[in-house]
């Protein structure tokens, strides 16, 4: 009987949890695969079901082909930058510097991080701007002035500008979630491999990633995940342009609902990010085995 109603007291803790979750999670992902069978306008009690179309329609835009292709750019980066790369800094952090350089670096490098992306993206047209950037203005004086260029303008830099901005705000955090893992690793591994005439490489690849495999696969669901939902950088430094250039899934997404009054076929191309980060999600899941032995 005491089991009985610690059970029930266990369900009632975790009830109110369950009813936010269900009623800001999962009814408005349900409600969103439900609007994009229809086709109507924001304000508009008119629902004209469409079937299919919305997402025939997806097929067939080829700014949908344009804005995966460039989501597909920004997560293959991101998987190197900040899950390859962040990882040879934590390391480095961890097991290369003295104790106070390395917690001196880490938290610079974990300084953007806590900056909003809004504030960040701002910056960054300063920096980016043609006429008076810092990057230009740094190009000039090194003597490469040949290389400047309005990096936000120009379709062929657009995208990579947006890109590093990412980069460089996001690559601290995930180093501190290798940091917190790289120092779970006793310290008599390193020694014996050390006392075999490992070098340092040879510890990083046999000691220092299997060790931090959970980690990795942590890293890779939110670098990835976030490289197919990402919205603030490209829309506040580019707006998806120029053109199309640096158009994602999101800044479509969101150009279709709120200035083109396309609700039905915004809630067809959110659903596309859905499925797209879900198969990605389980994919890795699959992949790394993680929790398994």
């Amino acid at each position: 009987m005491s089991s009985t109603r610690r059970a029930i007291g266990n369900a009632l803790y975790v009830l109110p949890a369950i009813a936010l979750i269900g009623l800001f999670v999962y009814y408005p992902l349900g409600a969103n695969i439900v609007f994009s069978f229809f086709s109507f306008r924001a304000g508009s009690g008119a629902m004209d079901p469409v079937g299919l179309g919305n997402v025939t329609r997806l097929f067939t835009d080829p700014v949908i082909a344009t804005a995966l292709r460039n989501n597909l750019v920004y997560a293959v980066v991101s998987v190197v930058c900040q899950v390859g790369g962040a990882l040879v800094v934590a390391a480095w952090l961890t097991h290369l510097l003295g104790r106070r350089m390395g917690a001196f670096l880490r938290s610079v490098y974990f300084l953007p991080a806590v900056i909003s992306m809004t504030v960040i993206a701002l910056l960054f047209t300063f920096v980016f701007n043609a006429r008076g950037g810092l990057l230009n203005e740094l190009l000039q004086d090194v003597g490469l002035g040949a290389l400047q260029t309005a990096w936000l303008a120009n379709p062929h830099t657009a995208l990579g500008s947006v890109i590093a901005v990412s980069q460089w705000q996001s690559i601290g955090y995930v180093c501190m979630l290798y940091v917190v893992a790289l120092q779970q690793i006793p310290q008599e591994y390193y020694e014996a491999a050390s006392l075999d005439g490992a070098g340092r490489i040879r510890q990083f690849f046999s000691i220092t990633v299997p060790q931090a495999k959970e980690m990795i696969f942590v890293a890779m669901i939110l670098t990835v995940s976030g490289a197919f939902t990402v919205f603030n950088e490209p829309y506040i430094l580019t707006k998806g342009g120029p053109g199309n250039a640096s158009q994602v899934l999101a800044t479509y997404m969101y150009n279709q609902g709120f200035f083109q009054n396309q609700m039905g076929y915004a809630s067809a191309i959110a659903s596309l990010i859905f499925l797209i980060t879900l198969v990605l999600s389980v994919v890795q899941m699959l992949s790394f085995r993680s929790g398994r032995s």
